[in-house]
């Protein structure tokens, strides 16, 4: 998927139908006398759904459409026959698609499972015929309910990258390049920063047919929590994985800070991401002798006690299936 077709965060316009008004109709037959009132009660306006498709990985179906109208509610007829409902709108997003009132910025729902449907915004209820109304003191009532207006309302539809496997590294830390060759994926790859602007997915084949899926996630920067960089928008994709591979290249200035720093963008932009399982990949092993590694093995041995490191090259191809295992392990737990 090329980075133009990947929408993730589109804003619409929705509006309702409006409900249909009742009937005042009086029953008029040639042998019925006074035949009193038959009025019908109008249809109900037409809703605006959402409805999740596992099929779709993009808002990419909002990009060009934003504005998007319910049917009206049918008025009521004689006969006490109740008008047709208005057509309901259903609008299919994406697994992981956070629903937010754009006025208030208060998330209304999320999309998480295939055919689960929501209501966005409920169309108009129809008025109550004349019929309703007879008494024995009124038995001719010539007033109707009239429908109820349908709501109009901005939200805001906000995708977030659902994946077992979310890449977190500096900009040009291989993140790109591992995905293209563990995956089918064809990521953009070039030696400047910020290379990735949009989030890529591929899908990592595994031994005996398994597979689970890698997110390619813009680099993140000092700051990013503040909004620099690409900030929010890098972040926001990181709380949907299962898992997180830290990416440092091996040609780094201090490896050990570069994790610091990452690790303190993601307390600061929310602390339950650092409850997730994370592995660290040195990125670019291919430029190390042997002798550099073994040192650089001691000063890592002594830091990351606790979390699993492992020295990697894309490009060499060199420490790809390990890493495989690795993740495939720390998902299976």
């Amino acid at each position: 998927m090329t980075e133009g077709n990947f929408v993730d965060y589109v804003k619409v316009h929705l509006s309702s139908g409006n409900g249909g008004k009742g009937s005042t109709h009086l029953r008029r037959e040639k042998y019925v006398a006074k035949g009193g009132p038959d009025g019908g009660d109008g249809g109900r306006g037409g809703h605006i759904i959402l409805r999740g498709n596992k099929n779709l990985w993009t808002l990419l179906s909002f990009k060009f459409k934003r504005h998007f109208k319910a049917g009206h509610g049918e008025h009521g007829a004689k006969q006490r026959s109740t008008g047709a409902d208005g057509e309901d709108i259903y609008l299919d997003v994406p697994l992981g698609t956070v629903v937010r009132d754009s006025e208030t910025n208060e998330i209304l729902f999320e999309i998480t499972e295939d055919g689960e449907e929501k209501i966005v915004v409920e169309g108009g209820l129809g008025g109550r015929g004349n019929w309703h109304f007879k008494t024995s003191t009124n038995q001719t009532p010539r007033y109707a309910q009239p429908g109820i207006p349908g709501q109009e309302k901005d939200v805001t539809l906000e995708l977030k990258v659902l994946a077992d496997v979310g890449l977190v590294g500096f900009p040009n830390a291989g993140k790109s390049t591992l995905l293209s060759a563990v995956t089918a994926a064809k990521p953009k790859i070039a030696d400047y920063p910020f290379t990735t602007l949009k989030p890529n997915l591929g899908i990592v084949q595994y031994r005996e047919f398994k597979s689970f899926v890698i997110a390619d996630i813009p680099g993140i920067i000092e700051g990013a929590a503040e909004g620099k960089g690409l900030g929010h928008y890098f972040l926001r994709h990181i709380e949907r994985n299962s898992s997180l591979l830290f990416m440092i290249p091996a040609d780094a200035k201090d490896i050990v800070e570069e994790y610091e720093i990452l690790l303190n963008e993601l307390r600061k932009y929310n602390p339950e991401l650092l409850d997730k399982e994370r592995i660290v990949a040195i990125s670019k092993s291919d430029l190390l002798d042997e002798e550099l590694k073994s040192e650089m093995k001691e000063e890592l041995d002594a830091y990351f006690k606790e979390t699993d490191y492992l020295f990697i090259s894309s490009v060499a191809q060199t420490g790809l299936q390990e890493l495989k295992d690795r993740l495939w392990k720390q998902l299976n737990d």
